[in-house]
């Protein structure tokens, strides 16, 4: 958190990643293996946005979802909906990472693997 005992927000889209391989191991993706350069891949985030719209505080308690879209063959975005649980249930942020499917050498796109798009298609 910060001095005013808010959030600091770069904690916001770590817990967003955080959602991001549960949804991922939910769906019988093995997380280990998939975050894993040894597979041949690498999906890093290539853009991020977020809207704050209202403090969170330690001890919060948040519900996040998490939304899949593919963009093309090699991209997807993840939106993230965060909410403080109340009551009142609030939304307190909505969040955007854009996601680009790599080769671990070349650094060369490659189509995003079936599992992974999969999970995107169904829309989570």
């Amino acid at each position: 958190t910060d001095a005013a005992g808010v959030v600091f927000f770069p904690a916001y889209l770590a817990m967003c990643h955080e959602a991001y391989e549960e949804a991922l191991a939910a769906a019988g993706l093995d997380v280990r293996s998939f975050f894993s350069a040894s597979s041949g891949m690498v999906i890093p985030i290539s853009r991020s946005e977020a809207d704050y719209l209202r403090p969170l505080r330690v001890g919060d308690r948040l519900r996040i979802r998490v939304t899949p879209r593919r963009t093309d063959a090699h991209r997807f975005a993840l939106s993230f909906e965060m909410t403080r649980l109340g009551p009142p249930e609030k939304v307190a942020a909505r969040v955007q990472t854009q996601h680009v499917c790599i080769d671990a050498e070349t650094r060369g796109r490659i189509p995003l693997p079936d599992g992974l798009a999969a999970w995107i298609d169904a829309g989570a």
